[in-house]
């Protein structure tokens, strides 16, 4: 199944909104048409509300009031980010029965700018996972392949994006959980700047390193969101001539992936990174935090976790102290490095995902155990806090790849411009 919105970017909705060619009812009875159950990218959805906010915002375009790129626009948002009056489930049977009172900051935001908010997708649970296959609802599935992994944590608005069911979705990635999906299932995922995107009303995974990012089929689509969340106004796109490209290496990435990926920048210049040491950084400090957050549940109701959840939490809980204190410090120098090569490189390049999507369930790939594979390439700038963004670079084997940037904060647009460039 196709949904309606494959293939559409939002300039083509919005042109179609504003000239009469569609009306947001109309969109959002496309939206909820398009729905699959069988991919389960939804875990709730709100048809009451969001035709309600459908209706007002074809009453505010008819009077003349244009709220931007996104008014009227059908939006999916994940199931760890609250939205006002809808579960907030996270996956988990810990939150069975929970709705949330208020809307996230960022969920305010789309509202504030006229999206119609559709429903929640399905997330690993409590976002603990990059496969998108352990939540109490069950596994997100990828539309290219049903049997495979949607990849996660964000899978359900990666899925949602990717088979056209609504043109724009809410992820959040800690260590990859937005991008990750975004290239299992050949779409755009930006992770802004750490910090960019407020935070408030999203269930916390790892303070330090959670960011809000979206999903959309191009990354001229998510520029698009990312300018109304962070409240920039509408420019005209940027130059990308003579951007200084640098090719990162630092971890195994298997040959037909790389094949396609470095195909598209085969003049970019290698620089190695240490993306083994910043993984080993990233897990101490996101196991200390994750555990944290958990600790009482663990104790109090283990049986309420999926068990591989409640395996990995477990596992996360025997972090020492001083490994905590001492990736804390080994972050700050990794920092000052990774300001330095940006300093001399505009936009690092390398694959978002070593592998394409496994199939559901599967423990093994070829590049070790799936979870820390999938991993490799984009916690790292997590850690970092860096602007980073997946986009579609092919297939290998049928599946979707992806190529991921990585630029200094405040540079955002080069980015989308290198990707408007080498767009397959």
């Amino acid at each position: 199944m196709t949904g309606f919105f494959a293939g559409r970017t939002l300039d083509g909705v919005r042109g179609d909104l504003r000239s009469g060619a569609a009306t947001a009812a109309g969109l959002l009875d496309r939206a909820l048409e398009s729905i699959d159950p069988a991919l389960n990218a939804f875990v709730t959805v709100d048809a009451e509300g969001a035709a309600a906010a459908a209706r007002a915002a074809d009453e505010e375009l008819a009077a003349g009031r244009d709220r931007g790129p996104l008014h009227g626009v059908p939006v999916a948002v994940k199931d760890i980010i609250d939205v006002a009056g809808l579960p907030t489930g996270m996956g988990s049977a810990h939150f069975d029965g929970y709705v949330a009172d208020r809307d996230a900051a960022c969920v305010a935001r789309l509202r504030a700018a006229g999206a119609v908010i559709v429903g929640k997708t399905t997330t690993h649970e409590f976002a603990y996972g990059a496969s998108g296959d352990t939540a109490v609802n069950g596994p997100s599935r990828n539309p290219h392949d049903p049997s495979r992994i949607s990849g996660g944590s964000s899978g359900g608005s990666a899925v949602a994006v990717a088979a056209g069911m609504v043109p724009l979705a809410l992820g959040t990635d800690t260590g990859g959980s937005v991008r990750i999906p975004a290239a299992f299932c050949g779409v755009a995922g930006f992770k802004p700047a750490y910090g960019a995107v407020p935070t408030e009303g999203v269930f916390p995974l790892s303070v330090s390193f959670d960011h809000v990012g979206v999903l959309a089929a191009t990354a001229a689509d998510c520029r698009t969101a990312y300018r109304v969340l962070t409240g920039q106004p509408e420019d005209v796109p940027p130059r990308h001539e003579g951007l200084r490209v640098a090719w990162i290496e630092g971890a195994p990435v298997a040959d037909e992936v790389a094949e396609v990926v470095r195909g598209l920048l085969p003049d970019a210049p290698a620089e190695r990174v240490e993306l083994r040491e910043l993984r080993r950084v990233f897990a101490a400090i996101q196991d200390s935090e994750a555990y944290e957050v958990h600790a009482e549940r663990v104790a109090d109701a283990p049986e309420l976790y999926q068990p591989a959840t409640l395996d990995r939490l477990r596992r996360a809980g025997e972090t020492p102290g001083w490994r905590y204190v001492r990736a804390s410090r080994e972050r700050a120098r990794f920092m000052e490095e990774g300001a330095g090569l940006l300093r001399r490189h505009d936009v690092l390049a390398l694959p978002t995902v070593p592998i394409t999507a496994p199939e559901i369930g599967r423990a093994e790939c070829a590049l070790g155990r799936v979870q820390p594979a999938l991993l490799s390439l984009t916690c790292p700038w997590n850690v970092l806090g860096l602007p980073a963004l997946s986009v579609p670079a092919g297939t290998a084997g049928g599946l979707p790849v992806g190529l991921q940037l990585v630029t200094s904060p405040g540079r955002e647009d080069l980015l989308f411009a290198l990707a408007g460039r080498l767009a397959p």
